[in-house]
């Protein structure tokens, strides 16, 4: 590959046919699925993180895709897990001289490799956090921003606590020991081609939608009820969206299924806006994300899709 690009990456927000899609380009070109989904990774979360493991069979045969159904509830997964997992995968497939293909709509996950985020297993450190929470949300401010400038979560800036929790880490990095794991977590050379595929606001809450419906009627509800079993509410409230809201009905905090429904499905449209906002932020951080045609049509979509991989990869 001559354009020096070693990785894909197919993004966008929720309900926009991204699986489908990255299924469809996996069995064009060959490549492996590596999922960017936050909840995906999690067993026994089926139809209210959308899996659709069945459109992972196309044209009568499987492909093959990664971090889906890895790890339980019981763990915290997060986009440090997510990094360190990709980096295994994009290894294998440099040695096998395969291409790394992402597909998926967790933000924070895509840009984390995208924009090489700079993050270590940094351990306690009591006599730090106590020195910092001594300082006001001002001080801490200033001192964040003068050992990074851009920080990927602006909250970090306004609340005492992960402005602490933020410092401690920079400051960690720049220690002896954090310099020391910093090269023991060097991360390989990932030059990404992203590609970003959305809808007008119309027909994607239209889907989103429809969508919803049809898996209540699928039985999300009762995916949450036999959850509850092994889970406590507080956990599957925590996973958000689908978990949340129906984990409120099913604990009587809702009074009634079309209620949860429509509180749901705004919900699950101001998160596809914030998806897409976030994309627009790695945008203005200098992240090129090629758009396709934002209109509803599949094949269309494939083949700008096809495209813009294709030149790209200079084939």
């Amino acid at each position: 590959m001559d354009s020096g690009i070693n990785c894909v990456a197919l993004v966008g927000p929720t309900a926009v046919g991204k699986t489908s899609l990255g299924v469809r380009l996996s069995d064009h070109y060959g490549w492996d699925i590596i999922s960017a989904d936050s909840r995906q990774i999690y067993k026994g979360l089926d139809l209210g993180s959308g899996k659709d493991l069945g459109e992972y069979n196309y044209n009568g045969k499987s492909i093959n895709h990664h971090l889906i159904d890895i790890t339980t509830l019981e763990s915290e997964y997060n986009v440090f897990c997510f990094q360190q997992d990709f980096y295994k995968i994009f290894r294998k497939n440099q040695n096998e001289n395969k291409m790394s293909f992402i597909v998926g709509g967790t933000g924070m996950y895509v840009d984390s490799i995208v924009s090489d985020y700079q993050l270590l297993p940094v351990p306690e450190q009591p006599d730090l956090v106590a020195e910092l929470e001594k300082k006001s949300t001002e001080e801490l401010a200033e001192q964040l921003l003068k050992i990074k400038p851009f920080v990927h979560n602006k909250s970090d800036l306004v609340l005492k606590d992960r402005l602490v929790k933020a410092l401690s880490i920079e400051l960690f990095k720049l220690s002896d020991e954090g310099k020391k794991m910093a090269e023991e977590y060097r991360h390989p050379q990932v030059n990404t081609f992203v590609i970003g595929t959305t809808l007008e606001r119309d027909q994607l809450h239209k889907n989103i939608r429809i969508r919803l419906e049809e898996r209540i009627e699928q039985g999300m509800i009762e995916e949450v009820e036999n959850l509850h079993k092994t889970y406590s509410w507080e956990r599957l409230e925590k996973l958000g969206l689908e978990y949340r809201f129906v984990s409120l009905y099913l604990e009587g905090k809702i009074s009634t299924k079309e209620e949860m429904t429509e509180q749901l499905y705004h919900a699950i449209s101001q998160f596809a806006k914030r998806q897409e906002t976030w994309f627009r932020g790695m945008e203005k951080k200098g992240v090129k994300i090629n758009w396709l045609p934002s209109e509803n049509d599949k094949e269309k979509k494939f083949s700008s899709a096809l495209e813009l991989i294709d030149r790209a990869l200079k084939r």
